[in-house]
């Protein structure tokens, strides 16, 4: 920890990121492994705030235990599973720096997804069916074990339902309590938990609590186009910031 100050700075807010998105507001969790991958390495952040995004899961199943689509869960929740799976056995062999670009990317390509849904005119809704489902579920899965970055594939496939606003939450919100309780034994297996690790979340469970209800509050009063407009913003930052950090080392390793 080389400036405490600045990790500490960024835990709060991703600790804070976390809870908002089990409050309601699915997409800012995009943004806590990114925030944290500026200070450690990024599967060591994913496990480090794990037992936050689990804590915040269980105010997030109560908030939500009424509003979800069964159907949606039935197709993403084996392919989630799935993705874990191929996560864990791919994780020895992942790249840290193509972790970070894979990640940039992902973030990348959902802001220009946020864009292009915004001014390419309205679609007619799609329907929950299963090989898209199946594809983007896994995609989910694995992205949510490398990097709790599982939801914008998971926007990806549900966006276009356009299903209600609290039954898109609580979709959301149940599907990643469930993955994230299945990566907790493959990150012991990997011993990417550690005592110290639990003890720094430990101090972040507060602040992911009140995220939660302040995203619960967000997601009931504040204009959608207005709160989405400032998380992008912040998006698209770091993922250029983390695809600037990476994509030259990838680039030398691939010439190398």
């Amino acid at each position: 920890m080389s400036d405490p100050i600045l990790f500490w700075s960024l835990a709060l807010v991703a600790a804070l990121l976390t809870g908002a998105s089990k409050g309601g507001l699915p997409m800012v969790a995009m943004l806590s492994v990114p925030a944290m991958s500026l200070v450690m390495p990024t599967l060591q952040a994913a496990a480090l705030l794990l037992p936050v995004y689990l804590i915040s899961d269980v105010y997030g199943l109560w908030l939500y235990r009424r509003s979800f689509s069964a159907r949606n869960l039935a197709i993403l929740v084996p392919a989630g599973l799935l993705g874990i799976l191929a996560g864990w056995l791919l994780a020895e062999q992942t790249d840290e720096a193509v972790v970070r670009l894979a990640v940039g990317l992902v973030g990348l390509f959902f802001v220009l997804m946020r864009l292009h849904g915004r001014f390419g005119g309205p679609q007619p809704a799609r329907r929950a069916d299963v090989p898209r489902g199946l594809f983007w579920g896994s995609i989910a899965g694995f992205t949510s074990f490398v990097a709790h970055a599982g939801g914008p594939p998971y926007q990806v496939y549900t966006l276009p339902q356009r299903l209600p606003k609290m039954t898109f939450a609580g979709t959301s919100t149940i599907l990643f309590a469930i993955i994230n309780l299945s990566k907790l034994p493959p990150y012991m297996a990997l011993g990417l938990m550690h005592w110290g690790d639990l003890a720094v979340a430990a101090w972040l469970v507060p602040a992911a609590l009140l995220g939660a209800w302040a995203g619960y509050r967000l997601a009931s009063i504040m204009p959608e186009r207005l709160f989405f407009a400032v998380v992008e913003v912040a998006l698209l930052l770091i993922s250029v910031k983390l695809l600037w950090d990476s994509v030259p080392l990838v680039w030398n390793r691939l010439l190398g």
